[in-house]
């Protein structure tokens, strides 16, 4: 897997989780929710993604080639 569909999948799960915490434990977790959404939104615009940076730091090839991916 590449670095692209590791950052979304990782965005997706923190969405739900703290959807789903905001409904069972307390609704200040939409502050997270809201938070995530907003690293994306921007992150479309600045291409710039702190998830991304430390998936990189850690050796998650950045293009499909690079994994042996087809």
């Amino acid at each position: 897997m590449y670095i692209e569909r590791v950052v979304r999948i990782i965005a997706g799960s923190f969405i739900l989780i703290s959807l789903l915490l905001a409904h069972y434990v307390s609704p200040y977790w939409l502050w997270f929710t809201a938070f995530v959404g907003a690293n994306l939104f921007q992150s479309g615009f600045t291409q710039f993604c702190p998830m991304f940076n430390i998936l990189a730091k850690l050796g998650v090839p950045k293009w499909p080639n690079d994994c042996g991916c087809k």
